[in-house]
């Protein structure tokens, strides 16, 4: 478990240098198409290492801790998803359109929530 918070952290600080790093690269102008969409996918790379990390880690629990996480993520998908649909409706009715990198945080803050409740129902 250690070893893939150690790794869970290498792809944060990877995902936080690429982001930054990518970020500049950009506002120096790229001239080409290819180049710009490359550089802003470029944070995607370490991104993926992670959700690799998650995988592994999951892979890896007992049979009940998969059934809390699973649980917790099933929470998660499906409140991400009634709350980014409501809120599209919302938009339709003059309120600020959000971005896309709305999705995450809130799909994880969910996660987490989810897992506190697995947590207090199972333990």
């Amino acid at each position: 478990m250690k070893r893939n918070l150690a790794l869970m952290l290498v792809g944060f600080a990877a995902y936080a240098v690429a982001l930054v790093f990518s970020q500049k690269l950009l506002q120096a102008g790229p001239h080409g198409a290819t180049a710009r969409i490359l550089l802003s996918l470029a944070p995607m790379l370490p991104a993926v290492f992670i959700c690799g990390v998650i995988i592994r880690t999951i892979r890896h629990l007992d049979e009940m801790q998969r059934k809390l996480q699973f649980e917790a993520l099933a929470f998660a998908f499906a409140g991400t998803a009634l709350l980014t649909f409501g809120y599209g409706f919302l938009e339709g009715a003059g309120l600020p359109t959000l971005s896309m990198f709305v999705v995450w945080p809130l799909m994880a803050a969910l996660w987490v929530i989810g897992t506190v409740i697995g947590r207090i129902r199972y333990g």
